[in-house]
């Protein structure tokens, strides 16, 4: 595993780019660890060094992808996570915990939160519903990145046309949260929920429109049509 993950990381480094790692540490305001490798690069080296794993037992990948996360650089947890999102066939109810314990130790910005919510563990959560009781719980953490995960991790389920009920649940629990990258991902959620759940999405958003940050509300209603957003923002 020692060998995977060195070579990953002498991969990386052969596409350094020092202006886009300044730039990208600068957008990012909570802080960033970076090699300074663009996205789509990384998402190549992930998909080509996860052929030479691809027949791993799953915990034997799983204990790498915890050590690329344990280093800390944006690059190595995107690619962690792509492997993770790989590996969608053979999740298991029992994988839940992995997932919400990388979520809780190695998530330290919006950008690793929304890659591995919406692109690994979404999924998972679509696959096993049972597991959505301890995501609403996710709602009263301390730790930002659990609540807003709550939400982020509803979407992939929502674009499927599924768990409804929950998001708006997590909604709820949320409404109120001073923290802006929460109000943003909850406000994510619902604006992709509309896309399925037009009517549902636009009565709640109406009937909470008073209590709802300005910063949440803006993200909701950007699908509505142009009546819809006057009535919302009124």
């Amino acid at each position: 595993m020692k060998d995977i993950h060195a070579a990953v990381v002498r991969e990386l480094k052969k596409h350094v780019e020092t202006e886009y790692r300044i730039g990208a540490e600068r957008y990012f305001k909570e802080g960033i660890v970076l090699h300074g490798v663009r996205a789509c690069t990384v998402r190549r080296i992930a998909a080509e060094s996860y052929r030479l794993i691809r027949s791993e037992p799953k915990p034997r990948i799983y204990r790498l992808c915890e050590s690329l996360l344990r280093c800390g650089y944006s690059e190595e947890k995107t690619i962690a996570f792509e492997w993770t999102y790989r590996l969608q066939r053979k999740y298991e109810p029992a994988d839940f915990m992995v997932f919400e314990s990388w979520l809780e130790k190695y998530v330290s910005t919006w950008g690793d939160c929304d890659d591995l919510c919406r692109h690994a563990f979404g999924p998972f959560v679509y696959r096993f519903p049972e597991c959505l009781p301890n995501v609403v719980r996710w709602t009263t953490s301390g730790n930002r990145w659990l609540r807003r995960g709550a939400a982020v991790v509803m979407i992939y389920s929502l674009r499927k046309g599924e768990n409804l009920d929950a998001a708006l649940q997590i909604a709820d629990a949320l409404l109120r949260d001073e923290d802006y990258l929460v109000q943003n991902g909850y406000g994510w959620m619902l604006k992709d929920a509309s896309i399925v759940f037009p009517e549902q999405v636009l009565d709640y958003v109406l009937a909470h429109r008073r209590e709802m940050p300005r910063r949440a509300l803006r993200y909701a209603i950007e699908r509505f049509n142009a009546r819809e957003r006057r009535e919302a923002m009124n």
